[in-house]
């Protein structure tokens, strides 16, 4: 058995130890929220399931969760309406300002959150004050401000999807017949399913954990899981965030695992 060489020791190395950096926090949280302390402090005096019944019981929650869902939801199924026409047109065809149109789906991506809730805003307020219709601290508002988060996802999954494979297998089926409907249907689409699920559960999870636009534009009486686990936050310390936190956690990395299952999301990245 050939020894293992500096190189491949470091290698390894690195590789285990970005696996560590990423892996060992998300652990550290689940673990936390089993801990019977109030306070948490190491080592613990022992464990409990009543983080989980307290998250649950507090009305914040209940309703920051159920909106959050109802906002990712919504704007991850208009992210998709708007993203994959789109991101065939920036696969499949050739047209003057395409690199402009690109950058200027994929620009939301660049902008720090922060500075994109406050813009979008003030945005609504002109709106307002231009047109009487209220957009700012509503719910159609919010699911608008979020769409714009999932369209760039949509659009960049999509596209790279489609770009991996020859526009070949398209002309053959409109040689054999088939309609620019039925091509985009029973072709297209399959062709495109792996960037199609990443689109959408990358919208999803972008949209669900979503903090700094949410901060700007949520209603009165009105609230989602971040805004909650902040406010939560400003008074507590005990381990019901944590709790939050590994349900969260869950929900989403069971969401990949299923996604990974039936499309393999590495073949679109």
């Amino acid at each position: 058995m050939k020894a293992p060489t500096l190189r491949g020791m470091a290698y390894h190395a690195t590789v285990w130890g970005t696996l560590g950096f990423v892996v060992l926090p998300l652990v550290a949280v689940i673990w936390v929220s089993f801990f019977q302390n109030k306070i948490v402090g190491f080592p613990p005096s022992g464990y409990t399931l009543r983080w989980y019944a307290n998250a649950w019981s507090l009305s914040d929650f209940r309703e920051g969760f159920i909106v959050s869902l109802q906002v990712g939801l919504c704007a991850t199924v208009i992210g998709l309406a708007v993203g994959v026409p789109a991101a065939l047109a920036m696969a499949r065809a050739n047209f003057r300002g395409k690199a402009f149109i690109s950058t200027l789906l994929l620009s939301p991506m660049l902008i720090p959150g922060i500075v994109a809730g406050s813009a979008v805003y003030i945005y609504f307020i002109q709106i307002e004050l231009l047109t009487d219709v209220q957009l700012a601290a509503t719910l159609p508002g919010l699911i608008a401000a979020h769409s714009v988060l999932t369209i760039p996802w949509v659009v960049r999954l999509v596209t790279a999807s489609l770009q991996s494979v020859s526009e070949g297998v398209e002309e053959a089926a409109m040689n054999l017949g088939a309609r620019p409907w039925t091509v985009f249907w029973r072709v297209t689409l399959p062709l495109a399913r792996p960037g199609l699920v990443a689109g959408a559960l990358f919208s999803f999870i972008v949209s669900f954990t979503d903090l700094e636009k949410s901060l700007f534009l949520v209603g009165p009486g009105r609230t989602t899981l971040q805004i909650a686990v902040i406010n939560y936050l400003e008074w507590n310390l005990d381990p019901t965030i944590a709790a939050v936190a590994t349900v969260q956690i869950l929900i989403i990395g069971l969401a990949l695992v299923v996604s990974d299952r039936y499309v393999k999301l590495s073949r679109v990245f």
